[in-house]
């Protein structure tokens, strides 16, 4: 899998001090990296602009790589990138499984099925496929959609503040999920609480520099 490399990014709004100014990173595949910083500096707008669903009165320039691709020059759905946000946004009107064929591309239904069931008996969701979500816990719901997201087969893996809405008793449980289920995907961390950090995960902390969008980096002792 490809290294995520961003470079020289600057995400501002029209006659405001940038939120964002000369972002730089390297994600290799297997890797972690967290964007943290206070609520307003710019962390969810990098997210935005490596989608390609940033808000257009939101002004961003940079490069993003994925390998020796560039990925901010193609159109949104070809970018490749899986994204997992704080609301799962499962679909209410299908069931568990419905909601899992959603994000297989290819394959026939008999193969897109068997792919379906052997994801949920990865994930401790087995017999789940014909559940309605609003039944499920939302534990059980996060990993629904983190599934959902893999099998879209994603080159890279972007989590905006994604355990934040489970309980406490949940969230440990699905961060070890989470990581293990992406362990082979470089993966960008969008958070505001450091125990979301895997160790051996890098930090960039944006906004807390004596200079708007100046960015400090450090290790998360492994």
């Amino acid at each position: 899998m490809d290294a995520l490399r961003v470079k020289n990014l600057n995400i501002s709004v029209a006659h405001q001090p940038p939120m964002v100014s000369d972002l730089n990173f390297d994600i290799e595949a297997g890797d972690v990296l967290a964007l943290m910083g206070a609520s307003g500096s710019g962390k969810s707008s990098v997210l935005g602009w490596l989608t390609g669903t940033l808000n257009p009165y939101v002004r961003a320039d940079g490069q993003a790589w994925l390998g020796d691709v560039r990925v901010d020059a193609l159109p949104t759905e070809r970018r490749r990138l899986g994204l997992m946000l704080q609301q799962d946004y499962l679909f209410p009107h299908m069931s568990v499984g419905d909601n899992l064929r959603f994000g297989l591309r290819d394959g026939t239904r008999q193969n897109r099925t068997a792919r379906i069931l052997e994801i949920l008996d990865s994930a401790g969701l087995q017999g789940m496929e014909n559940r309605d979500p609003a039944t499920l816990s939302g534990g059980q719901r996060a990993r629904v959609s983190l599934l959902r997201t893999l099998l879209s087969d994603p080159c890279a893996l972007l989590l905006d503040e994604p355990f934040s809405r489970l309980d406490t008793a949940r969230r440990e449980q699905i961060r070890q999920f989470t990581w293990h289920s992406a362990r082979k995907l470089p993966v960008l961390l969008v958070t505001h609480d450091v125990a979301d950090v895997p160790e051996g995960a890098s930090i960039i902390t944006i906004g807390s520099a004596p200079a708007d969008g100046e960015v400090i980096t450090s290790p998360v002792p492994g």
